[in-house]
This record gives C-alpha cells, sequence and structure tokens, in this order.
C-alpha cells in the first residue's frame, strides 16, 4: 500500500493518488530485494504535484502545484485527457500479451497427439451450463447401456423417460394411491474404479428408500467427470453408469434421466423416488422397552477407506469392505419387517452411534448396547488402532455426549468405531426380543454374514434426547448366533 492509502515514515504528504503512482515501483523492487535476501534502497517521495480539480461545470476547474493556483474552462480539458489516458492504460491501451506455453510433460507425450491436443485448451473450463459433458458422449453411453438392456423406458410405469427429449421425466400415478418417497445422495470418488464407484454410489442412493421398506421407482443421476480426451471421458461415463444402473435394476428401479458436468474429481449422485404405504413404512421413532437392537452390516468403511488413500491399507482388508459397501439394504429391510421391525434407518455418514441416537431421541429412549457384539470389517479395528480415521470422525465425535458411561466405553476397543462414518452402510433395527434369534439367521442367510443383535432397549419415553449405555459384556449370546454360509465373491 502506497501513497494514497499510508503514511511514509519520515516523510509526511498530503494524501493524493500521485504518491500511489510514483511509489509503486521501488515499493516493488524492494519487496523482491527483501525477498531475495538482497538489500532495500531509500526512496523519497517528491515534494510537490499537480493537482487538478473539477468544480461540476466544465467551465470552471482549478489547478495548483505548490504555492502556484490557477483557474480556467481549459483545465477541465487536461484533466479528462490525463484520465482518459490514464484509464486507458489499464483498459484498451494494454500491451498485446503472449501465451506462455510449457514443454508438455513426458507423461503428456505418452498419451499420445489427442491428449496433447485437449491439454493445449484446458487452461481453462467453464462454469455453469458450459461445464456439461457434451451430447455425442452423453449419446454414446446411453447407446451402449440401451444396448445391454440396463435401462427400458417402461418400466415402473414411465411415460416419459430417456426415450424422450421432454425436459422432465413423467411416471404414471400408483393405482394403490401409496404415499410418495424421495431422497437424494452425493459424493465424490474414493475408489479408482468407476464401474465399482457407481455401483456404490447406487447402492448408497438407494439406501434410505430400503431403510423405509419403500418401494424405489425412479432415479435421476447426478454426475460429474473429469476433463479429458472425448473418449476417455465417455468410457468413465459408462463404466460408472453401467455399475450404477445395475445395481438400480436390482431394486427395480428405473433410471429416468440426469445432469452431467465436468469437475476436478469424479463423482455420482441419485435422486431416488419411492413409493411405499404409509402404514407400512419403517421410521426412526417407534423403539419399544425389551427391544433388541439389530445391525445387518460390519462396521469400519471410513477408517479402512481413509488407510487406502493414505496407502496404509492391507489388499486383504479391501474385498470385505467393497463388498459390504456393493450389497443392498433391500432384502435386509424385508427381513426386518417380516420380523416385527419397530424402527429402522440405515447406518451412513454420521456413524452407528450417530444414527442411534437420531432413533433413542425419536423413542426418548435409553438404549444399551455390547461394544463385543459390534461386528466390523476387515481390518477395521487394526486402522483404528494405528491412529487411522476418517476425516468426518471428529465431528461424528461431538455426539460422544449421549453416551452415559462414555468413561468405561473408551476403554474398548472398538468404542472409536460407533462415530467411524460409512458409506453404504447396513440397517440399525429394533425388532421385539422373541424374534430376534429368528430374525439374524435369515438374515445371514440372506447373505448379511456379519448380522448381530447388538443391544437392547431400556426404556422407552424417559429420556428427552435419548441416551446410549454402552457395556463390554455380551447381549444374549444365544440371540447372536453365526451360521455357516458360502460367501459370494463380488
Amino acid at each position: 500500500a502506497v501513497g494514497d492509502i499510508c503514511h511514509i515514515v519520515n516523510h509526511p504528504r498530503p494524501k493524493a493518488g500521485v504518491f500511489a503512482v510514483r511509489g509503486g515501483p521501488p515499493l516493488t523492487d524492494n519487496l523482491r530485494s527483501r525477498l531475495a535476501g538482497e538489500p532495500t534502497k531509500p526512496w523519497t517521495p517528491q515534494t510537490n504535484f499537480l493537482g487538478i480539480i473539477g468544480t461540476g461545470d466544465p467551465k470552471q476547474c482549478v489547478a495548483s502545484r505548490g504555492q502556484l493556483c490557477i483557474e480556467g474552462a481549459w483545465l477541465w480539458q487536461l484533466k479528462d485527457w490525463i484520465d482518459r489516458n490514464w484509464m486507458a492504460g489499464y483498459t484498451t491501451a494494454l500491451p498485446e500479451m503472449e501465451a506462455e506455453t510449457e514443454e508438455p510433460s513426458e507423461i503428456a507425450k505418452a498419451a499420445g497427439k489427442d491428449a496433447l491436443a485437449v491439454l493445449a485448451h484446458a487452461s481453462m473450463r467453464c462454469g455453469g451450463c458450459g461445464a456439461k459433458v457434451g451430447a455425442t458422449v452423453l449419446s454414446n453411453v446411453m447407446r451402449k447401456l440401451k444396448a445391454q438392456a440396463l435401462v427400458d423406458a417402461k418400466d415402473n410405469g414411465v411415460l416419459i423417460g430417456l426415450d424422450s427429449p421432454d425436459d422432465c421425466a413423467v411416471v404414471a400415478a400408483d393405482e394403490n394411491r401409496r404415499a410418495t418417497v424421495h431422497t437424494v445422495d452425493f459424493f465424490r470418488s474414493f475408489i479408482r474404479d468407476p464401474y465399482l464407484f457407481g455401483k456404490i454410489a447406487a447402492n448408497h442412493a438407494l439406501s434410505d428408500c430400503h431403510a423405509m421398506c419403500a418401494e424405489a421407482k425412479t432415479a435421476l443421476a447426478i454426475a460429474v467427470v473429469p476433463f479429458g480426451v472425448e473418449s476417455k471421458v465417455e468410457d468413465t461415463l459408462y463404466q460408472m453408469m453401467s455399475g450404477a444402473v445395475e445395481i438400480l435394476k436390482e431394486s427395480n428401479c428405473s433410471l429416468v434421466g440426469g445432469h452431467t458436468c465436468e469437475g476436478s474429481e469424479l463423482a455420482l449422485g441419485f435422486v431416488v423416488n419411492g413409493l411405499v404405504a404409509p402404514e407400512q413404512a419403517l421410521r426412526k421413532g417407534g423403539m419399544k422397552a425389551g427391544d433388541a437392537v439389530i445391525i445387518t452390516k460390519g462396521v469400519g468403511t471410513g477408517t479402512v477407506l481413509a488407510a487406502d488413500m493414505r496407502g496404509k491399507v492391507k489388499g486383504a482388508w479391501l474385498p470385505d469392505t467393497l463388498r459390504s459397501m456393493c450389497q443392498s439394504n433391500k432384502e435386509g429391510a424385508h427381513i426386518l419387517q417380516r420380523n416385527g421391525a419397530t424402527s429402522c434407518t440405515d447406518v451412513t455418514g454420521f456413524g452407528l452411534l450417530g444414527h442411534l441416537v437420531e432413533m433413542a431421541q425419536a423413542a426418548q429412549a435409553r438404549v444399551k448396547i455390547s461394544l463385543g457384539d459390534i461386528s466390523t470389517l476387515d481390518g477395521a479395528e487394526e486402522c483404528v488402532k494405528a491412529g487411522i480415521f476418517s476425516s468426518l470422525q471428529p465431528a461424528n465425535i461431538r455426539l460422544k455426549r449421549a453416551v452415559e458411561n462414555e468413561e468405561e466405553a473408551l476403554k474398548h476397543s472398538k468404542y472409536p468405531l460407533l462415530f467411524d462414518p460409512q458409506t453404504a452402510g447396513g440397517l440399525l433395527a429394533t425388532v421385539p426380543a422373541a424374534e430376534a434369534e429368528k430374525c439374524i439367521v435369515a438374515l445371514q442367510v440372506a447373505g448379511y454374514h456379519k448380522a448381530r443383535v447388538i443391544g437392547s432397549v431400556d426404556t422407552v419415553g424417559e429420556v428427552a434426547n435419548g441416551a446410549i449405555v454402552c457395556d463390554s459384556g455380551p447381549f444374549q449370546e444365544s440371540q447372536t448366533p453365526t451360521i455357516s454360509v458360502k460367501e459370494e465373491v463380488m
């Protein structure tokens, strides 16, 4: 800051723009010298300067320099000329600047001429609708998906869908007058395989519908694809959407449209719409005293994926995590419902404790859980012991205020995993205690091999904000059977 917005030590001057103009170059030189460790040079601002002041009337203008003062109409013309030339120096009179060119890296050269051509025009990408993926790429991807029968415009009563160029999809009204459910999920990729990422993203988005035992009917995709050679963009989008549509079809959910754009990282999300009879919907509230608390999958995706990002994960750990994230919660929800589930939610970003607290608050309940009975994904406990946690873990830990016996709970090795954010996690539900063992057996037979009873509902309607009590001992061991079931390879 120089001239009209600062004070020059030992050289007091009136605040005027001329000092900013004159002081800029020496200030720049001295800043560079200081950064380079070189001596700075003294500078003394000029004593007098020409000041021209307009009065609002072009015929009257006053100029002064030191003790000299004059007036006249011609001074206004001089001021106008000076001002216009000054502004032109920042606008129309700027010199032509040649674009800087850098030698492409060896990696870029190895990618071929197409990649070099793309890089030559990739210095700045547009935002807004200018960031959309090109129509040719989209058309090619949709053509491939249709050729593999992965999308069908006539599924689920779709009247206007992917085959029509309309602005919105139109779906026929449900003949049973069921209520509509709507949910949305979106996140950036955390693995390098776009096909697997597509499966996980779709499964995660569907999970809210499954948790309520709602029938997912239609989905709108929101996809972000990194800018690159058109053929690579097309292949990446196709691989990602192939995996996603496979999962949607498993739940009889029709992809009816969406939106794509360019971005720095691969990302995918879905708006999912479904139907449910209000009286059959499973909700977070509804716990009853004496109910058993059940979780259908192991926990630990957050810490395992964090370890993978840091290069600390073991290869043997990842298959269990990926398999779990690709496993749909649809059948699990129906099994819970058939066994009289009183409440249910899916375990996702807030972690096991966060979602259990939501359920406890809704019922004003005190819930006891056994830390030892919580199933974990391969490598999850090892990652926690190594101090590897998801970046969301600190925010989730704030919910520890709901744990009544935190001092005791802290002693258990699985306690940190209560706060681990889950991607496409399992279902957390309560069922009548008499149905718990039968429910667990049915879940494990259906492929939810890590389904366990992890606690019980102590009281209901007595704790305004809900409360959790963590026990290190087992919860009625007879209710948590483990049966031998052949695991499917993903």
